[in-house]
């Protein structure tokens, strides 16, 4: 017979390796400068040229260039991302609005995640599971800034969860 044994809740919490806590702040704060980076250069002349087709070829974002122009977009789109970014990296003052920014982080990488199904010229001439450099490899590095996002929307969310058990107390 299988018996499944839980440990007591007092039982004390093991310790964090320390690799395991640089990895995790590597990760949160890695995944803040990406995002501040790439919303910076949004304000770019050829960042916004560079997002163009993606967005044009989107079904979901196509329409947004019949409303504003592709300057205006991209440079929303960046200021989005620094904020998104701001808001991940608050997270030891404010989990909640980390969480926030991170809820924002996992929207914009499955947006851009989008993109591979949507764009042109993503999969080279051999066709699937070969992707072109541009823009098929650019955009599946973003499969890892998506898991990134999620894993800090879980942690804030966990935080701002703990934080709120302890005022009750």
């Amino acid at each position: 017979m299988l018996r499944i044994t839980y440990p007591p809740a007092t039982a004390p919490v093991m310790a964090e390796h320390p690799l395991a806590t640089a990895g995790r702040h590597l990760a949160r704060y890695g995944l803040v400068a990406v995002i501040a980076w790439i919303g910076a250069l949004k304000y770019t002349s050829y960042q916004a040229a560079a997002i163009q087709s993606l967005i044009a070829h989107s079904t979901v974002f196509s329409w947004i260039y019949g409303v504003v122009s592709v300057r205006v977009f991209a440079a929303a789109l960046g200021t989005v991302e620094i904020i998104a970014a701001l808001l991940i990296a608050l997270r030891p003052v404010s989990p909640r609005l980390s969480a926030v920014g991170s809820a924002i982080g996992v929207l914009l990488f499955a947006s851009t995640l989008s993109f591979l199904f949507t764009t042109p010229g993503v999969t080279a001439a051999g066709g699937l599971p070969v992707l072109s450099v541009l823009p098929g490899q650019l955009l599946l590095k973003d499969l890892v800034l998506f898991g990134a996002a999620l894993w800090t929307l879980g942690d804030s969310l966990g935080a701002a969860s703990a934080r709120r058990g302890g005022q009750r107390s």
